[in-house]
């Protein structure tokens, strides 16, 4: 079997500190990939999440991560937005470490943009089954196992 190639560009409306590096965004959408792919990840204030949240799913407020993908091209392309300050607040409230609740955003979107869902509750199990199990092969902690924090962010 070859190995899956991906071209990856990076994106960002400001310089964040403590944004994880490309070589990790690399592997970690690598790793969530069953095949070839073109992936632009952009990294995003909560202005442009606001806006991109509201004109393509009608929700008024800036979401953690969006998905787009470009159907029926080879190999497989998609945009990823993940909202950077929206991640850092929901990090803290989880008490996760920023690293690697970015990485589980990354492996959700790139498995989201290969159509894995989660709306009902058997495509939502397979695809928390799948994140829980490529996060841990990088050392990274199941993400649904968390405490939420009594402080409101």
């Amino acid at each position: 079997m070859s190995k899956i190639k991906l071209e990856l560009v990076i994106q960002k409306c400001e310089s964040w500190l403590g944004i994880p590096s490309k070589r990790d965004m690399r592997r970690w959408i690598l790793a969530s990939l069953l095949e070839d792919a073109n992936v632009t990840l952009r990294l995003i204030d909560e202005m442009e999440g606001r806006e991109l949240n509201r004109h393509f799913r009608a929700r008024d407020k800036a979401t953690n991560v969006l998905t787009f993908p470009y159907e029926e091209t080879t190999p497989l392309s998609a945009d990823i937005a993940l909202c950077i300050p929206v991640i850092q607040r929901e990090a803290v409230k989880q008490q996760k470490t920023f690293h690697n609740h970015f990485a589980h955003l990354c492996v959700h979107a790139t498995l989201h943009f290969q159509d894995f869902g989660h709306e009902e509750e058997t495509e939502r199990e397979i695809m928390e089954g799948m994140e829980i199990d490529i996060l841990g092969k990088m050392g990274i902690p199941n993400p649904y196992e968390y405490s939420i924090t009594s402080n409101s962010l």
